[in-house]
Order: structure tokens, then sequence, then C-alpha cells
């Protein structure tokens, strides 16, 4: 539409796209309208991520997070985990640490740890201290090596449980039978020690031996045909005896004269009612009546 004012013409119009121009503003109206729901699905997808990043031990109790001492082996170990977490989740993260398989340790806090519960259930609170027992497969193979070395112990200590008067070396003193000059045996009595020597017995060797105790001395005379000993009751390690089988009334005994067994010294044929006042008497408990 014109209109004139004078010499100036002012020429007013509808301002009409053309038909590319329109065409043109559909394609951005269309593409900024898809861009929006878009831009939407990114922000869930970013939210989404950041929750899987906190990872599955947060996401078990909310993040809430105990500091454990864990101790194996001698050795101490921290460790960093969830309260939600179970005591199966605590084993693999011990076994992370040692190397140590979860079904090889025995984990306790206050008693054994149990594997369905979790550590909140169980009380644990930063500082605690969780001891684990176990052996890692090398270990069990390390050791499983010398097995015969460890039987062949036990059956040493099997034989040490057999009867004094079977064992070989004490048989060939036995087997010369009860001295005829032995002093009599009262079995079923306990009798302080005579005033007159203990004689009449058999030493290792076979030979007739004597034993005196001289207690205003604090000494043991043990007296062969060939010589006396004097030794002093305070050296006397240990007195052992035993019954004789198929003579309980009379006992053998030793003396332990030095540091190891091997320094024992065997009396045979023993009256069975002096055996507990000898062994108070050379261990210093004998009293005076």
């Amino acid at each position: 539409m014109a209109t004139q004012d004078g010499n100036q013409v002012t020429m007013q119009t509808d301002a009409k796209p053309k038909e590319g121009e329109e065409d043109a503003r559909l394609g951005e109206t269309t593409e900024k309208g898809d861009s929006e729901p878009a831009s939407d699905a990114g922000n869930a997808t970013t939210q989404d991520s950041s929750s899987i990043s906190n990872g599955d031990d947060n996401a078990e109790d909310g993040g809430e997070m105990v500091d454990l001492k864990i101790i194996w082996n001698k050795i101490k170990y921290d460790l960093r985990i969830p309260l939600g977490s179970t005591g199966a989740k605590l084993k693999e993260k011990i076994h992370s640490l040692t190397g140590l398989p979860p079904a090889m340790q025995k984990v306790m806090y206050k008693g054994l740890v149990p594997e369905d519960k979790t550590l909140r259930e169980m009380k644990m609170m930063s500082g605690a201290k969780v001891m684990v027992v176990g052996s890692t497969i090398n270990d069990v193979l390390a050791v499983s090596t010398p097995k015969e070395v460890m039987q062949q112990e036990v059956k040493a200590e099997e034989n040490k449980k057999e009867p004094l008067c079977r064992q070989k070396q004490h048989r060939k003193v036995l087997d010369k039978g009860k001295p005829e000059d032995v002093m009599p045996a009262i079995k079923g009595t306990k009798e302080r020690l005579p005033t007159v020597p203990l004689s009449g017995m058999y030493n290792k060797s076979g030979g007739k031996v004597r034993l005196t105790f001289k207690l205003e001395q604090d000494q043991l005379w043990i007296g062969t045909k060939e010589r006396t000993e004097k030794v002093p009751m305070g050296s006397i390690k240990n007195v052992v005896s035993e019954p004789i089988e198929e003579h309980e009334d009379y006992h053998m005994m030793a003396f332990q004269l030095g540091p190891t067994e091997a320094s024992q010294y065997w009396v045979y044929w023993v009256p069975t009612q002096f055996v507990d006042a000898i062994k108070d008497t050379v261990l210093g408990k004998w009293q005076y009546f």
C-alpha cells in the first residue's frame, strides 16, 4: 500500500516470507523442537551414570564407611569398607589385601564373623581390629612336604607312652628277676624313709646299688660295690618312677642328675611304700614330722 504526503512517498507492505524462507523457518522450528527433548534425555543419561559411579559398595549403605584393621599372619592391613557390606564381602576384600582365599579364611570379630550379616549388624566401628586365621595354598603345599617327618615324631611320642619296663634297655635288667636280698615291699601303703639305706636293688648295669638319704647334709648317696657318689639333692633335676609289671609292689626309678634325660640314673626294684617319700625328699617337698 502506498500513501503520498507531499513529495514524500512512503511504501508500506506486509512482510510475507517467500516460499523458500518460510520452509527454512519451519525447518529451524522443527529442529529446535526436536533438540529440546534430546537435551532432556542427555541429562537423564548423565544422572544414571553418576549414580553407578558410586559403586556397589556405596550403594549398599548410602556411602557410610568404616575403617578396619585387618590382622593376618602378624601383619596389619588398613581396610575401608561400607557398613552395609556382608561378612562374605569382607572376606573378598581381605582376599584382595592378603591373597588368602575366602574359603580358607577364619575371620573373627567378637567371635566368628557370619557371612550373611552386615558389618552394621555386627556393630563394627572404625578402628576395630579384625583377626584373620588361615593359610594360603602355597603355605599348605610347603608344610605338607615334611608330613613323613611329622608322622615319625608322632610315632616316637607313641613309643614313649610304652611302659618303661617293656623297653629293651630296661628289660635286660628286669629279666634278671627280683633280687633275693631286696627290701620287702608293702603294696598300697606310704611310709617315711627308713633310717637305714635302701639296699638290695639293681642299677642300669645290673650291679647292686643302695640309696642313703643324708638329710642333714642335703645329699643323696648312691653306693655301689666300687664307689659311693655323694649327690647334692638340689642338683637332681627330676625323679620319675613306674611300677614294674607283674610286680607292682616294686618300682623302677630314675634320678635325673643333669639337664637331659640322658643323665638319668636308673634304680630297679624300689619298694613301692617309699616311692612318694623319695620323690618328696629329693625334690624339696619333704617335711619334718
